[in-house]
């Protein structure tokens, strides 16, 4: 099999081939090393490579294939990146700043322990903003990541260089964080899959300046290689005492299930949507459409939910800001956007931090509320199409102004509920640039988000959708 062609199997593609010695880790690895060495000086993708490491794996893998009785784990072969927000033992971890630009754990994050442990292969770190403070992929270290669809827009963020890594044919595999949107802002920018799993389903440790905020999970080309990733990762850890106990699924196992008789809604405005790209939210009901042919009943709502965005602000800010609060002596080594956010959320009171955990309570009955009636709710992942590359926010939608976080009206309300929400890929706008779906479901249910991903993927296939960058 050409070379080109292993970087464009799904890792269960990889994995099974491997299996059946139809392909050996060594050509899969090397064949992803030739594609990032192509490919990642344009997009700026991978920050740290480990080419070395990964080669000598790879070997072992291809060594344990021959081994009578050798335990193969389901990923046994399978390279993955990890994002540079995620700890990884032995390899340089830098959260996206210089202040930790020498920073080298001494320890892996829980869910790289499991993908390796599974017989994956981690090739290297992919890009992020510092501390994921923003939904676009740029800092003072690495400098920007370009959208693999258009060179002068941005993946997204703050998961972009793994979200232009999996669009680019740069790795099936790719491990995100979202402390609200960050797996599924980048997904939707790159037109890739992206899973926020229910907090704790899959251990985060150490935790984010967010952490009651932050979730980590899968980016991926297809549903199938995200519900694999679940079951290779999901289940308590007992250095995240927040983490779930195994609910018993198997994620890749339900993937075929229909969807007959679910209650979906449907909207572009929550309530508090300052603005929508007509573009978007035509994209986005077409494609809501979908679950109609599909056998659910299909509603179009408007929720009229109080604003939240302040409350998320208050949790999310003020924990980036408490956590670079003793640098502030070293200013240059901060970009000056967050510098400003950073001063600005010191000065708040700190009644103001906890009175934002009890709005967050509060403002939960909402959505508690919604989800007695409706499975699943769909919105637009974000407001826009991906905006110039290098900016912090797009400023303006549709010529008008929006806030600072106003083109993700969609995405932080469910990281302060917890609960699961996917984007999926489901059509681009008349430049050519991606445009997400985002599928959200009830609290703790994970396994009906990636079955109704599923469906949709097979309704609306969008695997063959490749940007042209070589």
């Amino acid at each position: 099999m050409p070379p080109t062609d292993l970087n464009w199997l799904s890792a269960t593609e990889q994995a099974a081939l491997i299996r059946r010695k139809k392909v050996s880790p060594v050509e899969i690895v090397d064949a992803l090393l030739a594609r990032i060495d192509k490919i990642n000086p344009r997009l700026n993708a991978f920050v740290l490579i480990n080419a070395d490491q990964a080669r000598r794996e790879a070997k072992s893998a291809e060594r344990a294939l021959g081994k009578r009785g050798a335990t193969l784990g389901p990923l046994h072969g399978v390279p993955f990146g990890v994002k540079d927000l995620v700890v990884t033992k032995g390899v340089r971890t830098t959260f996206g700043t210089p202040l930790y630009r020498d920073n080298v754990p001494t320890e892996d994050a829980p869910m790289v322990e499991r993908l390796k442990a599974a017989g994956g292969i981690m090739v290297g770190k992919t890009n992020t903003p510092t501390f994921g403070w923003i939904g676009a992929t740029h800092n003072l270290v690495f400098g920007p990541t370009r959208n693999p669809w258009h060179l002068d827009r941005t993946p997204g963020g703050s998961s972009g260089g793994a979200s232009a890594a999996v669009a680019a044919g740069m790795g099936a595999l790719h491990v995100g964080t979202d402390g609200g949107g960050s797996i599924r802002i980048p997904a939707s920018c790159a037109g890739i899959y992206g899973f926020k799993p229910s907090y704790g389903r899959i251990p985060l440790h150490p935790p984010s300046g967010a952490w009651s905020l932050s979730h980590i999970g899968p980016m991926t080309r297809t549903v199938a290689d995200a519900a694999l990733t679940m079951d290779v990762c999901a289940g308590p850890d007992e250095r995240d005492p927040y983490s779930l106990p195994a609910d018993g699924a198997r994620y890749a196992r339900g993937l075929g299930g229909d969807l007959k008789a679910l209650r979906v809604a449907y909207t572009d405005d929550l309530g508090f949507a300052e603005v929508v790209d007509p573009e978007v939210s035509a994209v986005c009901a077409r494609a809501a459409k979908a679950f109609r042919e599909l056998g659910c009943r299909v509603d179009e709502v408007q929720p009229k939910w109080p604003s939240m965005m302040e409350c998320w602000e208050q949790i999310f800010c003020g924990g980036i800001a408490t956590r670079m609060a003793p640098y502030l002596d070293q200013r240059d080594l901060i970009e000056p956007g967050l510098l400003r956010f950073i001063e600005a959320t010191l000065k708040n009171p700190p009644t103001r931090y906890v009175q934002a955990w009890l709005d967050r309570l509060n403002w939960w009955q909402h959505p508690r509320a919604f989800f007695e009636k409706y499975d699943l709710l769909l919105t637009p992942t974000i407001a826009c199409a991906p905006f110039k590359v290098g900016l912090d926010t797009p400023g303006a939608i549709a010529g008008r102004a929006v806030s600072f976080y106003g083109w993700i009206p969609f995405t932080p309300a469910f990281n302060l509920t917890g609960q699961p929400a996917a984007s999926v890929p489901c059509g681009f706008t008349k430049d050519g640039l991606p445009i997400g779906l985002q599928i959200v479901g009830r609290r703790f249910a994970d396994a009906l988000v990636l079955r109704a991903s599923a469906a949709f993927e097979r309704a609306r296939p969008w695997r063959q959708q490749r940007p042209s960058i070589g």
